[in-house]
């Protein structure tokens, strides 16, 4: 099990705006200036400068990276993957709906608790979905985890997520509660979960520096991690011809933006259009999470551009 245990989660914190305000250094805890919010270190330290998995740096230095879009995310942030720290930021720790972007932690939660090589079978409920969905999963048929896996991640698959929630927990709720638990294990201080799809926007929320962080934590996981590089994927399928052909909503992996490894899209009326996104580029990994965006497909170009700019990469 790669649960990570609550009693190596770092600092206290003080409640405001959602989230807690502190001040350390940017190494193993983080700085907030006033009314943002801190993400907590948390999980095993690993070898300096990086933490698991990850300690993001929301220090009151600066960010070396300095963008206004004429039409602004409602959140986000721009970050190294590896060290935490933080290039750009707008109000990270606001709390917003996320949408599907809550297939993050859904898949954390499957990994670690169904072994590889699994079956899943297709409900009844998971194929009284809403929203986005893989849409052919055949009733009652067994299909192959990774496959499921795919399927929430790729198209972004609201049928998957309740299928996998079952397979996972037995139960929707009590997958749910699994989700709160990690976050909570995690040190996330801004999220919260009511549903593995998102598609729901009550009582589902998280932040930017939250999200961030399990960012890291889904590059962390290899078998998670090989699905959402991927820009489409032709797998075998229990129905007529064999196979499934599945497309990652993802805009830079669609655009082909070199060095895009992930990670997850999420649209609701409520939550607008969010990404998180990953790039690898010169010796360095870089995020962005954009929440409630108009065009978070450009808008994380321009801040990825900008980022591995100003790294010198």
């Amino acid at each position: 099990m790669r649960r990570i245990l609550a009693s190596t989660l770092a600092a206290g914190a003080l409640l405001a705006a959602g989230c807690g305000t502190s001040s350390d250094t940017p190494t193993t805890k983080v700085t907030a200036t006033p009314h943002e919010a801190q993400q907590l270190a948390n999980g095993p330290v690993a070898p300096s400068p990086a933490t698991s998995p990850l300690t993001l740096a929301l220090t009151g230095t600066p960010d070396p990276v300095q963008i206004r879009f004429g039409h602004q995310p409602r959140s986000g942030l721009l970050f190294d993957l590896d060290t935490g720290r933080v290039l750009w930021r707008l109000e990270p720790t606001r709390v917003l709906p996320i949408a599907s972007v809550t297939k993050m932690m859904t898949a954390l939660v499957v990994v670690d608790r169904v072994p590889q090589g699994a079956k899943v079978r297709v409900t009844k409920e998971a194929l009284a979905y809403q929203g986005s969905g893989v849409g052919l999963l055949p009733k009652n048929k067994w299909v192959g985890l990774s496959v499921m896996l795919h399927g929430l991640l790729l198209p972004s698959g609201n049928d998957a997520a309740i299928a996998l929630a079952q397979r996972t927990a037995r139960t929707v709720p009590r997958f749910v509660a699994l989700m709160n638990e990690r976050a909570t294990e995690m040190g996330l201080t801004c999220t919260r979960y009511s549903s593995p799809s998102g598609f729901v926007d009550r009582g589902n929320h998280s932040c930017a520096a939250d999200l961030a962080v399990e960012a890291r934590a889904v590059l962390d996981e290899p078998r998670i991690a090989r699905i959402v590089r991927r820009r489409t994927a032709i797998l075998p399928f229990p129905i007529k011809g064999g196979k499934l052909y599945l497309y990652n909503h993802n805009p830079l992996l669609q655009q082909r933006y070199p060095g895009t490894i992930g990670i997850k899209t999420g649209f609701t009326d409520a939550a607008g259009r969010c990404l998180v996104a990953a790039v690898q580029r010169g010796g360095h990994r870089l995020g962005v999470v954009l929440l409630h965006s108009p065009d978070p497909g450009s808008q994380a170009k321009k801040l990825f551009d900008r980022g591995f700019r100003a790294l010198g990469a």
